[in-house]
């Protein structure tokens, strides 16, 4: 039997586009600043965190639902002596995207970042539960799974519309984001911070400071959340361990085994792990 402290992951190959993690006792996780490809959004079931998204802060506890824009960093951790459980779903953003404007629920076919970071709406909080709890069951099919999903996701952004506005397509001029670009692209090249900073024309002291004021993170520590992000694709996919560290830029299993538990809050194997494959 797992245990309760241990994170339950469920994902479908089948329905690629969602991914649902739980934690049940939650006391003891910690979460280092981190971001995701994804569409985020989650259920706090028991106790009270504090939820950092890019520089807002907030307190959530039992039915608040908290969501997250992709590439937006962010932490959420419990209050000290606080129980904490939680649902976390994470959505393709261009298979959310088709979807709402399939339904009506959006006028563009492109990605639109939802605006509110936390929900508290009783209603729409009971759905996102009973909707993961149709999930994790064994007695549904995938296309009534798919339906569920589906039908919540068109209900909440309809919900949403009156906060949302179109983002803009074009990023304001700002050679930070081809420094961003550059680490995406090359992450798993070892260049020193340096020898960036050199390449863009920035001292290695302005980078650094420039660079976490406005994304929240080190270049170092972006380029590692990139890294963790390929070794969550390869560990979906059913690879081992020791082979996804070594092809994401880790010859020391157990600092990939640190850096990924920091960032995902559950180990590699925990990760890898779906309850759909049970």
């Amino acid at each position: 039997m797992i245990p309760s402290t241990h994170p339950l992951f469920w994902r479908d190959a089948a329905l690629p586009f969602v991914e649902l993690r739980q934690v049940l006792d939650g006391r003891d996780v910690s979460y280092a600043p981190h971001s995701h490809e994804e569409w985020s959004i989650g259920a706090i079931l028991d106790g009270q965190s504090e939820f950092l998204c890019a520089d807002r802060l907030h307190t959530v506890e039992r039915g608040t639902l908290v969501m997250m824009n992709p590439d937006v960093v962010h932490a959420c951790n419990p209050s000290q002596d606080s129980p904490w459980a939680y649902y976390m779903m994470h959505l393709n953003k261009e298979w959310l995207a088709a979807l709402l404007r399939e339904k009506n629920v959006i006028k563009t076919p492109n990605w639109q970042g939802s605006l509110l970071d936390t929900l508290v709406d009783k209603t729409l909080y009971e759905e996102f539960i009973m909707m993961c709890e149709s999930l994790m069951s064994t007695a549904l099919e995938l296309d009534e799974k798919e339906q569920r999903v589906q039908h919540y996701f068109i209900s909440l952004f309809t919900y949403l519309d009156n906060s949302m506005e179109p983002t803009k397509t074009q990023l304001p001029a700002n050679k930070l984001y081809e420094v961003a670009d550059y680490l995406n692209q090359y992450c798993l090249e070892e260049t020193p911070i340096n020898l960036v900073s050199a390449k863009f024309g920035f001292s290695t002291g302005y980078l650094v400071r420039a660079f976490k004021c406005h994304f929240n993170m080190t270049p170092h520590a972006y380029r590692l959340n990139r890294r963790v992000q390929l070794g969550q694709q390869a560990l979906k996919k059913g690879k081992p361990i020791a082979e996804v560290a070594q092809a994401i830029g880790f010859s020391d299993q157990a600092h990939f085994q640190r850096v990924f538990k920091k960032r995902v809050a559950a180990t590699p194997d925990q990760y890898r792990r779906s309850v759909s494959q049970a």
